[in-house]
């Protein structure tokens, strides 16, 4: 009886705490409207142009393979893998998991691991390794191609000041800029080559990219192609604007990495500090997997360490 008293008080407590901390952010809200009627009324054509761009976030289509079907689990990972720039396919990665489960199992059996816990810290593992190694080279492909997009712009505003088409310059790029940007608008290239519009080629890639800064650019083509103007001050603009960003993000990322490492020891430490102790005396903290009392303080431990975590880590957290 006392031990269900403890797990319901620690289960209110959690979700008091989630609701205090989940909370919409009134202040945020405020600023966030305050600076739309800033916008609404500036006659600035970069504050135009910024509001255009946050237009062009909130409308952005879901990412589909088919039209009007939503993504199914498989066509999520598909997009992951493809996302990553590697030739890798969805049998190659749940054949990674499976030969990751399997070395784990046996390795912590060997070490006189208890079944319960060789299961379960295998199947984490399983899990985590590939989902977090995909994370890990969608993100520095992304970083990759969001550091050289600006550059890309540039040389095509140099092209069509020399009167060169849209279409064109875009094959310009996929032949100057090395790396994820002209792999990326290679590809355009080639479905327009094979009979898709450029609309349809620069946002089929905006989908699989993700990355605001792409669907700013085919947003921007859109509305010039729309309404007219000048299309290579208006890329100028966009390029000046995805410069600032960037520094920003490098800004923000600057400020807050103390507290990102603080948050990666304090989360870290106790497995490391359980996983040494327990690789030298395994009879010490055999407790944990049979005691019930242990179970549950063990468990308490683990959501309140969780709850820390995710606070600090909504601490660092910025929109930019």
């Amino acid at each position: 009886m006392n031990n269900l008293v403890l797990i319901f008080g620690a289960l209110l407590s959690l979700g008091l705490i989630a609701f205090a901390v989940m909370g919409p952010a009134t202040g945020k809200a405020v600023n966030r409207r305050l600076g739309a009627v800033k916008m609404r009324h500036s006659d600035s054509v970069d504050v135009k142009l910024e509001q255009q761009m946050r237009k062009a976030v909130a409308s952005r289509r879901p990412v589909t393979f088919t039209a009007g079907t939503k993504m199914s689990v498989k066509d999520r990972l598909r997009l992951r893998l493809q996302q990553t720039g590697k030739k890798w396919t969805i049998k190659q990665y749940f054949s990674a998991m499976g030969g990751i489960f399997v070395v784990g199992v046996g390795l912590l059996m060997l070490r006189g691991a208890p079944l319960v816990l060789a299961l379960g810290v295998s199947t984490f593992l399983a899990l985590a390794v590939p989902h977090f190694t995909v994370g890990f080279l969608i993100k520095k492909r992304v970083t990759d191609f969001t550091t050289k997009f600006p550059e890309a712009i540039e040389l095509l505003v140099r092209g069509l000041k020399s009167g060169l088409p849209v279409g064109e310059t875009l094959g310009v790029v996929a032949r100057e800029i090395p790396g994820p940007v002209g792999e990326e608008f290679k590809m355009v290239v080639e479905k327009i080559k094979i009979g898709k519009t450029m609309e349809d080629a620069l946002q089929d890639t905006a989908d699989r990219l993700g990355t605001p800064e792409f669907q700013f650019f085919v947003i921007t083509l859109a509305i010039q192609r729309e309404t007219g103007g000048n299309l290579a001050e208006t890329l100028s603009n966009l390029a000046d604007v995805l410069r600032k960003r960037a520094q920003m993000k490098l800004k923000i990322r600057a400020m807050s990495s103390e507290s990102k490492a603080s948050a990666y020891i304090v989360g870290s430490l106790p497995f490391v500090v359980f996983g040494l102790v327990w690789s030298v005396n395994p009879g010490y903290l055999g407790g944990f997997f049979v005691e019930t009392r242990l179970m549950i303080a063990g468990g308490i431990g683990l959501i309140w360490m969780g709850i820390g975590v995710a606070i600090m880590a909504k601490m660092v957290s910025f929109e930019i």
